[in-house]
């Protein structure tokens, strides 16, 4: 991260006036988790507490309430919703969502939903009808998979920002292209794909590159191997989220979020080796790195 950009990342988060409240610092609404993955969504909500949020919501399939409510932070309020038989987010479920929404400063969604037809149905719903502050990782993002101009077209209308947070795998098949050309094409496919669909992209991996629709470009330099772990991707999601909440544009709550991110598993790596560091070490290690980068 340039110098500029270093200085920017403590203004988020120090010298808090006296006199505000919880609901000053955003209520994020993540949408996350289904059977046998609700550890993608534990890990959504904590991190986004973790990042400074006021408030945090985490809507659930209604069968897997009792084993989320046990494992997230207690800061995190949960919501149970409809389910598929699956035991993932059920298309039903929209209703609730819609009118809950409402009460939200920013919607977080992917981790572990699953890829079922109805739970992908009711995200590409909620894309093109909810008219708040997006970000959208891993299970959000197959939704989109062929369906991109979903987004384009409520973003444009609505001016909405929306973030989406793909790994190298999950952009092919965004975009139709193999991983291999991808690889060759990072910049230059980012720059496009945001500005074509005008939307915020977090293309993830060595060096994630971060694009926003006018093509302007941050990479980033914080990070390590360690980092490629199960979770890592929806500990990200739900810091930018914080971000947004917090009120910065998107380009710069995914560029914080994404050197805030590499940072904190710097420093658990540092604890704990690379190859032995989880997720939720980084999350512990998100105070430090917010500390560190003032």
């Amino acid at each position: 991260m340039s110098s500029s950009s270093k200085r920017a990342v403590p203004s988020v988060f120090s010298h808090r006036k006296l006199d505000t409240h919880k609901g000053d610092y955003g209520h994020i609404f993540i949408l996350a988790g289904s059977r046998g993955f609700t550890g993608a969504a534990i890990l959504c909500a904590n991190s986004a507490m973790r990042t400074g949020a006021g408030l945090v919501t985490l809507g659930i399939p209604e069968s897997q309430y009792s084993i989320v409510a046990k494992r997230v932070s207690v800061e995190v309020m949960t919501k149970p919703l409809p389910e598929t038989k699956e035991k993932t987010l059920s298309f039903a479920a929209y209703k609730k969502i819609f009118d809950f929404a409402k009460k939200a400063d920013v919607l977080a969604m992917g981790p572990g939903l699953s890829r079922n037809p109805s739970t992908q149905r009711l995200v590409r719903k909620i894309i093109s009808t909810i008219d708040k502050p997006m970000v959208i990782d891993a299970d959000g993002l197959n939704a989109l998979a062929g369906s991109l101009d979903i987004s384009r077209r409520t973003n444009d209308e609505r001016r909405r920002t929306t973030i989406l947070t793909p790994h190298l795998a999950e952009f092919s098949r965004l975009i139709g292209k193999p991983v291999t050309y991808i690889q060759k094409n990072r910049e230059k496919l980012a720059k496009k794909i945001a500005s074509d669909y005008n939307i915020i992209l977090v293309l993830k991996g060595h060096k994630t590159i971060v694009v926003s629709p006018d093509k302007k470009v941050y990479i980033n330099t914080t990070g390590n191997p360690g980092m490629a772990t199960a979770g890592s991707g929806d500990v990200l999601t739900g810091m930018i989220a914080a971000l947004l909440g917090q009120g910065l544009n998107g380009f710069e709550a995914a560029r914080i979020g994404v050197f805030l991110h590499g940072l904190a598993g710097d420093l658990a790596a540092k604890e704990k080796t690379q190859a032995g560091m989880i997720a939720s070490d980084i999350i512990d290690k998100i105070p430090a790195a917010i500390k560190k980068s003032g």
